[in-house]
């Protein structure tokens, strides 16, 4: 019987053929199939993007597979993830599974940011891709994309990304995603780059619970013939979780904005030994700084080509800046030694490293104020950064010269150094209430991870520093005050790191609906 059955069973080609045979006028093709790619490519002012269906999403995560066996990816890389959204409709539950994967912004956070132009966007497609080759592994572009899409892999030392499966774009092969998908959920459609620009700006829809998408201007297209509740929410959104800590960035931040601050302190009269030995430790400091942050780099080696993306990263004009910086700093320091050399030259040295200095902590600021996230908004990093510049360089100046000096310290610096230093911890805790909030917004959930994960190094971090600032009041009032200073500094500097620490660990990552965990 089965076989008498099978020598009866047509292809889908034969089925589409016998219905339409005889027919004069263009076939139904709509009954059959489901065009999922463009069938031609896109004109001036067009794209391709993805279009994912809602409603015919069921979150079995064929897309994911399909796309990490085609690009051969480790074992826990994602290109594409699948998350929830859930809310209440009339009284009745509502949840809905998303997929995403990268979508190729008319305005890529990624590409603007990266400092060796890793980053095209292609002319004729619109297709955002990442050119490995040129990659350094800095990992900005994970920190500005606000749709965790970049990933960093580990064993290659640079990021990688969703690049549509472009190389089968342009031989009319659907992407793995589209192929795989059983219910046609995902496809790939033409759109106006304009009018995707347009309506972003102007506060249109994206996707409920999405970052916000006049940031980057997101293609992707979600729809749903569904009505979607006014109180939907991501499936992740009350998991707090702690981001990476990224140790060479914090010692690199830390002893940087160490050595500016002692550079500028230098120049208050002193005696020639201490500002001669503020010089030398400033310079330990920031080439220890800036060796280090190499650490960070998957690919070191080509940190050289970082003035490419000089016109539109921050983390461009940020290695550009301190380069500069090194060179006069390392002039001036060495000046500082050698007689023949005029005041003249030694004061614009001066000028020089100082002015450089000051705009190396600028474009740090700006480095992570740029990525839109709301723990690093500019007066907040700017306080914390310019704070950390001023204390410890006051701190380092000060102990220096108990040191070397004549043994005593000048109340009005010990002074300025305990309003910085307060100051700058009261900036700090007014970041805590925000854990009362009745919203889970992202201040709500940094403010939780630093009182409850992160809870000991941010109790560290605040004893150690009033421990520091108590040290150098001592020093203040004690005759032997060497001991109690260099104590001091360290604690200062203790704190600073700690605080460094919790900067990166308490962000909030934006990214699009993870799953219910």
């Amino acid at each position: 019987m089965l076989l008498k059955e099978q020598r009866s069973l047509q292809t889908p080609v034969g089925v589409f053929a016998e219905v339409n045979s005889g027919i004069a006028t263009q076939p139904d093709q709509a009954r059959f199939y489901k065009q999922l790619i463009p069938l031609s490519t896109p004109a001036a002012g067009e794209q391709y993007a993805f279009k994912v269906d809602l409603d015919r999403c069921t979150g079995c995560k064929s897309c994911v597979s399909a796309c990490h066996s085609l690009n051969g990816l480790e074992e826990d890389e994602t290109w594409r993830d699948v998350g929830t959204i859930h809310g209440d409709l009339e009284g009745a539950s509502y949840t809905q599974t998303v997929t995403t994967a990268c979508h190729h912004c008319a305005d890529p956070a990624c590409l603007n940011g990266c400092p060796v132009l890793a980053y095209e966007k292609d002319p004729k497609t619109g297709i955002v891709r990442h050119l490995d080759d040129q990659c350094i592994g800095c990992q900005y572009c994970a920190l500005k994309c606000p749709y965790d899409v970049p990933k960093y892999s580990k064993s290659l030392g640079i990021v990688r990304k969703c690049d549509m499966c472009h190389s089968r774009l342009a031989e009319g092969e659907a992407p793995a995603c589209v192929q795989a998908c059983p219910t046609e959920a995902i496809s790939i459609i033409i759109v106006n780059t304009n009018n995707a620009t347009g309506a972003a700006k102007s506060g249109g829809t994206f996707l409920p619970t999405a970052p916000d998408p006049a940031y980057t201007v997101p293609t992707t297209q979600y729809v749903t013939a569904r009505d979607i509740p006014a109180n939907v929410e991501a499936g992740d959104r009350h998991c707090v979780r702690p981001q990476a800590t990224h140790l060479p960035l914090v010692v690199m931040l830390v002893l940087t904005q160490l050595s500016v601050g002692l550079y500028i302190c230098g120049l208050m009269p002193s005696v020639d030994r201490v500002s001669q030995l503020s010089r030398v430790v400033a310079l330990v400091a920031m080439v220890i700084g800036l060796v280090n942050s190499t650490s960070h780099l998957g690919r070191p080696l080509g940190a050289w080509r970082a003035f490419l993306g000089l016109r539109r990263s921050w983390l461009s004009r940020e290695i550009i800046i301190f380069a500069v910086f090194s060179g006069v700093a390392s002039a001036y320091t060495a000046a500082g030694f050698i007689e023949q050399v005029p005041h003249v030259i030694i004061l614009l040295l001066a000028g020089a490293t100082v002015l450089t200095g000051v705009l190396g902590v600028v474009c740090s600021v700006m480095i992570y104020h740029d990525t839109q996230r709301p723990f690093w908004k500019f007066w907040v990093s700017c306080g914390k950064f310019f704070g950390t510049t001023a204390g410890l360089g006051i701190g380092a100046y000060l102990a220096i010269q108990c040191v070397v000096g004549d043994g005593e310290l000048p109340s009005a610096q010990v002074i300025a150094l305990v309003l910085i230093g307060a100051t700058k911890l009261g900036l700090e805790a007014t970041q805590l209430p925000a854990a009362r909030q009745s919203e889970m917004t992202p201040a709500k959930q940094s403010a939780l991870l630093m009182l409850q994960p992160l809870q000991w190094i941010t109790a560290a971090r605040y004893a150690v520093s009033f421990a520091g600032i108590l040290c150098f009041i001592g020093a203040m009032l004690c005759d032997a005050s060497s001991i109690l200073s260099v104590c001091g500094f360290t604690l200062l500097l203790a704190g600073e790191l700690l605080e460094r620490v919790l900067f990166f660990k308490a962000v909030v990552a934006p990214k699009m609906p993870g799953a219910i965990t």
